[in-house]
């Protein structure tokens, strides 16, 4: 299968069906947009590797819609990424071309017809993205073009996906949700997009109210903001659908936009070096903290320390692992790497920590890392604790992390963003009379914010300083 059918000649495929674009206000009609992309591709055609400084804006898009057209492996840079990390992914990945710098601009008005000389479809590499590098510098993931459209295809089928709607969202394009996801699945579907430029609630309701948006793409701490204001939410309620992904969406947020807009969120789980693995299906019942089931073709199993598969009782944890077609292809350089997430057996060792019911829906609970906590011989999850502590009506926010302990082991401690009537111990005790004792936190330490990256994730390992 072809990664964009519309762009081979070979295909005979409807103007219909090829894909507008609006990028923070400014728009490409179909036939701009191919032309422009085009512009893009002869510059770039048979270069080992192009990167593109992945803003927000429609040279961003064009590029990477440049490079797919040539057949050049991607490589996206954060617009914020400093010297060290910028130039060990130029130097890892070989790029000496940056695409939408002052030195490699990108003309949007720019047309030209372009024929590809081989078809998007293959086992080639079609872009590298890099991980955030929470241990060490970031490790570059290469993605096949197969595997890309496979995934699109799966999500697109349990999303009923079509061409007739308008996809819409404000998210990063240096990552799996906001570029492959968020980018490449409406070029893929047929479908418009609009990016809202930056993700706000405000820009979500104009897209809806405005443009037509019928779906919604985000991230947990676009949904909390989007729920604090009964209004944009209320106006939500004319997009189908809601998907929420990068990190576990509270359950207090899913249920006051259930109540607000008439649905929770639709939530889904993957990785970069998986893609989305896991998902939700339109038509099924939407259960806060659960992320679906396996996508067809996609196995999965959690294993405990010794390798040995858990209960699927939907409350033993431990660590996921999957085997599946949207597999990248190697980590860039690094065959060792590479090999040590595999077990044996074949299954990818995600590193997080989950469970997997009866039905086969899944419960992610964080980081094998950092969020598998073992306290005087429990196995606790950091997420069911986070949950709880989230339950509570004075708690916005929510990070629960295991210290070491010379008696225990591991104890749960909690940072918590919460109104300033409430106390450490009135947490504690909350959370001991929803779960079981033993994952109470042990110490509360209260917070104005939380750090995050750029995907709203709370950067753990920054949470002992301030």
């Amino acid at each position: 299968m072809d990664l964009l059918p519309w762009l081979d000649g070979r295909h005979a495929t409807p103007e219909a069906s090829r894909p507008s674009l609006t990028v923070a206000g400014r728009s490409l009609r179909a036939e701009e947009l191919t032309a422009a992309a085009g512009a893009v591709a002869a510059r770039v055609e048979g270069a080992p590797a192009v990167g593109v400084r992945a803003d927000a804006s429609l040279e961003t898009v064009v590029a990477v819609l440049g490079a797919l057209m040539a057949g050049v492996p991607l490589v996206p840079l954060a617009p914020d990424a400093g010297p060290l990390e910028a130039d060990h992914i130029k130097a890892d990945s070989s790029i000496d071309m940056v695409l939408n710098t002052a030195r490699w601009p990108v003309d949007v008005a720019a047309r030209r017809d372009f024929t590809p000389r081989h078809a998007l479809e293959s086992s080639r590499t079609a872009m590298v993205l890099y991980t955030s590098g929470t241990t060490g510098l970031p490790k570059g993931v290469a993605l096949s073009a197969s595997a890309i459209a496979t995934d699109l295809d799966l999500l697109a089928e349990a999303w009923h996906w079509t061409p007739d709607d308008v996809l819409a969202h404000g998210l990063p394009l240096f990552h799996v949700h906001g570029l492959v996801l968020g980018v490449i699945g409406p070029l893929r579907v047929g479908s418009p997009l609009v990016h809202t430029g930056r993700a706000n609630p405000d820009g979500y309701a104009a897209a809806v109210q405005e443009r037509g948006a019928t779906m919604l793409f985000g991230v947990p701490t676009v949904w909390s903001r989007v729920a604090a204001s009964a209004s944009v939410a209320q106006s939500l309620s004319a997009a189908r659908l809601l998907v929420s992904g990068s990190a576990g969406l509270p359950a207090a947020v899913f249920e006051k936009l259930r109540a607000a807009c008439g649905q929770g969120p639709l939530e889904r789980y993957g990785m970069t070096e998986t893609l989305i693995t896991v998902s939700g299906r339109c038509g099924e019942p939407r259960l806060p903290g659960w992320v679906g089931r396996c996508l067809p073709g996609v196995s999965s199993r959690v294993v405990d320390d010794d390798g040995v598969e858990m209960p699927r009782d939907g409350e033993s944890v431990g660590e996921l692992e999957v085997i599946t077609p949207t597999i990248m292809d190697r980590y860039l350089n690094l065959p060792e790497a590479t090999a040590e997430c595999f077990t044996d057996d074949g299954w990818f060792r995600t590193g997080d920590v989950a469970s997997i019911d009866g039905d086969g829906r899944h419960r992610i609970v964080g980081r094998r890392s950092v969020d598998l906590i073992k306290s005087g011989g429990y196995r606790i999850g950091a997420g069911e604790v986070e949950s709880a502590l989230l339950a509570h009506p004075g708690v916005q926010e929510a990070a629960v992390v295991g210290e070491a302990d010379p008696d225990l082991g591991q104890v749960v401690v909690a940072y918590v963003v919460a109104d300033k009537a409430v106390s450490s111990a009135e947490l504690s005790d909350f959370v001991a009379g929803l779960l079981s004792v033993h994952k109470r936190p042990r110490r509360v330490e209260m917070r104005d914010e939380l750090p995050r990256n750029a995907m709203g994730k709370v950067q753990k390992a920054r949470l002992g300083t301030r």
